[in-house]
């Protein structure tokens, strides 16, 4: 099994950790950088190549991961020149992909296992397949419904459920065909693409433990709930 870690972004809103390191690599717990973690979840569920999209402080990390003997995995890279969006690094090494393949934020501190959704995308065969979780977000105003200049209806501080993108993605890849390496590719993009297209995504629905470290906060929760969840994140490691 084949997969694609996203380490090429510059994580201004994790600065000012991002500073000096990449965000894949900043500490998480006493030990372990986050891109660690990530490498050895993957080892563990039997992903035996990783490819690493890099742009950003991007010879630091080739200096921390090597060729991924450390962690029993095949790791090589794919340098990003300039911004790509999401998706837009898979087209520069298409060629040398599987036909399906995981894909994968390379800040992503969660239980899920990746060998079951790239299972599932295969067994769908959908053009693309999305880890999703539910988030439920809170408006923190009163919400009105207006019609002509009448308020019509009226909710103080509603909360809505939804389902978020995991940033872990099943990719087929003739998923890729049509665009053109280079050029910038978003998630948004594909997706809208694929829905005007009438070949619509997968959802791969998880309910588990998902920490997108973002921001600091987010860099704070994981540190402090990393010592409580390591047996769980590194099981088997």
């Amino acid at each position: 099994m084949h997969a694609v870690i996203l380490a090429g972004g510059k994580g201004v809103r994790l600065r000012p950790y991002t500073t000096a390191l990449p965000k894949p690599l900043v500490p998480i717990g006493d030990q372990h950088a986050i891109l660690e973690i990530v490498l050895r979840q993957l080892a563990t569920a039997g992903f035996t190549h990783c490819t690493l999209a890099i742009g950003h402080l991007g010879e630091i990390i080739r200096a921390y991961v090597g060729d991924g003997s450390q962690w029993g995995m095949a790791v090589d890279y794919a340098t990003e020149e300039s911004p790509l969006g999401t998706m837009g690094p898979l087209l520069t090494m298409r060629e040398r992909l599987p036909e399906s393949f995981l894909v994968m934020n390379g800040d992503v501190l969660t239980d899920l296992d990746y060998a079951d959704v790239l299972k599932q995308h295969r067994d769908s065969a959908a053009p693309l397949t999305i880890a999703t979780y539910a988030r439920k977000v809170r408006i923190d105003f009163g919400v009105l419904t207006t019609d002509q200049s009448k308020v019509v209806a009226f909710t103080e501080k509603p909360s809505m459920d939804y389902r978020v993108s995991m940033g872990v993605y099943g990719l087929s890849r003739t998923t890729l065909d049509g665009y053109t390496p280079g050029l910038p590719l978003g998630f948004d993009e594909l997706v809208l693409d694929l829905l005007k297209a009438q070949d619509p995504p997968h959802a791969y629905d998880f309910d588990g433990y998902w920490l997108d470290i973002g921001r600091p906060d987010d860099y704070d929760r994981a540190n402090a709930e990393f010592t409580t969840r390591k047996s769980m994140l590194l099981k088997g490691a």
